[in-house]
C-alpha cells in the first residue's frame, strides 16, 4: 500500500513528507483494518511534520480525519465488513483511569493519538479501535466527512466549553476549516456570529454561511461579545478576543498548540471572564456531533488533493489559502 511518512520533522517547504510503500497491517483483537476512502488535512499535521509537536516515533504516518470501509474485523471485533466509519484524533484511551469513568477520555494520561502515536490516514489502509470508530452519516460524502471528524467535532466542543447557550452573541477569531464548521452550529442554534480574520476570502465565506459581522482581529466589534473561541494558534490574539467580551463572558482557545500566552493587563480577564483551554475530543462529542451535523445539514466547503499531494496541501494550508478543509481523496 502507498503512505506518506514523516521521518524527520521540517519546514513543510522542504517536502517533509515522503510517499513510500508498505504492507498492507493485519487488525489485532478490537480492532479493524479500514480501506481509506478520504482524509482531512488539519493542522495539528502541520504541527507534527513541522515539529510544534514534539515526535513520539521514528517515522509516522499522519493523518487523523479518516473516512475507511472495513476491510476486515479483527478477533473480538463486531463491525461489520463493508460498513463506512470515521476515525478521530483521538486513536483510543485506557477507559479504566477516574478521566476515562468521567466521560472525559480526551485527558486520559495514557490517550493514543492519531497520526501521531500510531500510524494515522495519509495511506491506502490503516488499522483502528474498533470502540473509536464512528458511523458516518448517509447524507455526506467521503470527501464531505473527513472534515467533521476533527475540524467539526472539536469545533462543536469548542461551542460547549466556551458556555455557548442559544442566541449569544459569539466571536469566532481565525475562519479555517474548524471555524467554518463552528458557525454552522451556532447560527443552527439562533447566535449572533462575528468572525475576525484578516482574509477577504474567509470573510466572504463567513457572511455566506451566516456570520452577522466580519472584521480583522484588530476591529472592535459593533457590540461586546457573550463567547469567543480562538481557533489560530496565536496567543497574541487572546488579549483582543478578552477586550471584546463583556464581563462574566468566555474565550475557549482551540488548539493543541499555541506559540505564546502573552503578558497582559488583569484588567481584560477581570470582571469574570474566563480562559480555558479545548483539549481535544472524547468519543460523546463525536457521536453527538455527527448526529447534529446530518440534521442541520452541515456543509463542508472542501479542496480535494491526491495522496502524492499531502506536501502540497500542508504548504497552502499553511499559507492559509484553503477556502474551508482540504482533504486527501484516496479511493473512490
Amino acid at each position: 500500500m502507498r503512505v506518506q511518512e514523516l521521518r524527520r520533522p521540517a519546514p513543510i517547504e522542504s517536502n517533509p513528507l515522503t510517499l513510500a510503500s508498505r504492507p498492507v497491517p493485519s487488525p489485532g483483537p478490537g480492532e479493524v483494518l479500514l480501506r481509506i476512502v478520504a482524509t482531512g488535512v488539519c493542522h495539528t499535521d502541520l504541527h507534527i511534520a513541522e515539529g510544534e509537536l514534539p515526535p513520539r516515533r521514528d517515522v509516522v504516518v499522519p493523518g487523523h480525519q479518516v473516512v475507511g470501509l472495513v476491510e476486515q474485523v479483527g478477533p473480538g471485533g463486531d463491525l461489520v465488513q463493508g460498513q463506512r466509519v470515521g476515525v478521530t484524533w483521538l486513536f483510543r484511551s485506557c477507559g479504566q483511569c477516574a478521566a476515562c469513568r468521567r466521560g472525559e477520555e480526551n485527558l486520559c494520561p495514557e490517550a493514543r493519538f492519531t497520526g501521531y502515536d500510531v500510524d494515522g490516514g495519509y495511506a491506502e489502509f490503516m488499522c483502528a479501535d474498533a470502540r473509536f470508530v464512528y458511523p458516518i452519516p448517509q447524507r455526506f460524502s467521503a470527501a464531505e466527512a473527513a472534515p467533521l471528524l476533527c475540524a467539526g467535532i472539536i469545533g462543536y466542543r469548542a461551542l460547549r466549553k466556551a458556555d455557548v447557550t442559544p442566541g449569544e452573541r459569539v466571536g469566532l477569531f481565525g475562519f479555517g476549516a474548524s471555524a467554518h464548521l463552528a458557525i454552522q452550529v451556532a447560527v443552527h442554534w439562533g447566535c449572533e456570529v462575528f468572525v475576525f480574520t484578516h482574509s477577504a476570502g474567509h470573510r466572504a465565506l463567513a457572511v455566506e454561511l451566516g456570520a452577522a459581522w466580519t472584521g480583522s482581529a484588530d476591529d472592535r466589534p459593533p457590540r461586546p461579545l457573550d463567547r469567543a473561541i480562538l481557533f489560530a494558534p496565536a496567543g497574541a490574539l487572546i488579549p483582543q478576543a478578552l477586550a471584546a467580551l463583556r464581563p462574566g463572558g468566555t474565550l475557549a482557545i482551540n488548539a493543541v498548540y499555541l506559540d505564546r500566552i502573552p503578558e497582559m493587563e488583569y484588567g481584560l480577564l477581570y470582571g469574570e471572564r474566563t480562559l480555558r483551554s479545548v483539549s481535544n475530543l472524547t468519543p460523546q462529542d463525536a457521536r453527538e456531533f455527527l448526529i447534529l451535523a446530518a440534521a442541520i445539514p452541515v456543509r463542508t466547503e472542501v479542496e480535494r488533493f491526491s495522496l502524492e499531494e499531502a506536501n502540497a496541501a500542508l504548504q497552502k494550508l499553511k499559507r492559509r489559502q484553503i477556502k474551508g478543509a482540504a482533504v486527501l481523496a484516496i479511493a473512490t
